[in-house]
């Protein structure tokens, strides 16, 4: 392997929009319209990079349990973002997760965006988990062997960096499976602060990691 390869598949989990918000003295609200802005700023980032596919967990099944109002703004103002920026995305963009909780708006907005980023080409994919839970996926996912299994998940590929902001390091029930062999980074930098520099201090990260996938590199016999 070519340990200066760019990741192919990067995931990122977008956590500390709410604390970052507070510590500057706002509601947590300011916190996630500032993460959403910059959702697509570093997928066009991830995208110059050269990284194919860029999953990011907006909205985990766990995150109903929020306070009501928090989930509500969570649940429209991603659909104000979307609609004020479409026209600034070009490269193809799917969700996943649940769609039988979130309201008809936002989903009918899901499927505008998916329908009109479909005519892109393959070189970029951005992908967005909402009402997504890790542990829901794999026990609807029924195949018998690996193949039939990995047909199942809603998002296929193989992770192989999977980065968490705002300083907690947990994977919080996302992409289990398929993030077995993933490079994990953790920074303490809330998704709102997260920008190209930080992106491209992890993707340097990783690039200096071996990775064996359980076997041996070379002469080394650990």
């Amino acid at each position: 392997m070519d340990r200066n390869t760019t990741p192919k598949n990067v995931a990122i989990i977008l956590d500390g929009n709410g604390r970052w918000a507070l510590k500057k003295g706002k509601p947590r609200t300011f916190g996630h319209l500032q993460g959403a802005n910059n959702a697509l700023k570093i997928a066009k980032y991830a995208k110059n990079f050269g990284i194919k596919n860029l999953v990011l967990f907006a909205f985990s099944t766990e995150n109903w349990k929020r306070p009501k109002d928090e989930i509500n703004y969570l649940m429209s103002k991603p659909i104000e973002i979307f609609q004020e920026k479409q026209d600034e995305i070009d490269f193809k963009v799917s969700f996943f997760g649940r769609r039988d909780r979130i309201p008809k708006k936002l989903e009918e907005l899901i499927n505008d965006i998916e329908l009109k980023t479909k005519v892109y080409d393959n070189d970029f994919h951005l992908h967005i988990a909402v009402d997504y839970g890790s542990k829901e996926e794999i026990i609807n996912s029924s195949g018998s062997n690996e193949i039939e299994f990995k047909k199942g998940l809603m998002f296929s590929e193989n992770i192989d960096l999977l980065i968490r902001t705002g300083g907690e390091m947990r994977l919080s029930n996302f992409l289990l499976f398929q993030s077995a062999y993933a490079e994990l980074y953790f920074t303490k930098i809330p998704w709102p602060m997260f920008n190209k520099n930080t992106l491209a201090r992890a993707i340097n990260a990783y690039k200096k990691r071996t990775r064996k996938f359980g076997g041996l590199w070379k002469n080394n016999v650990s």
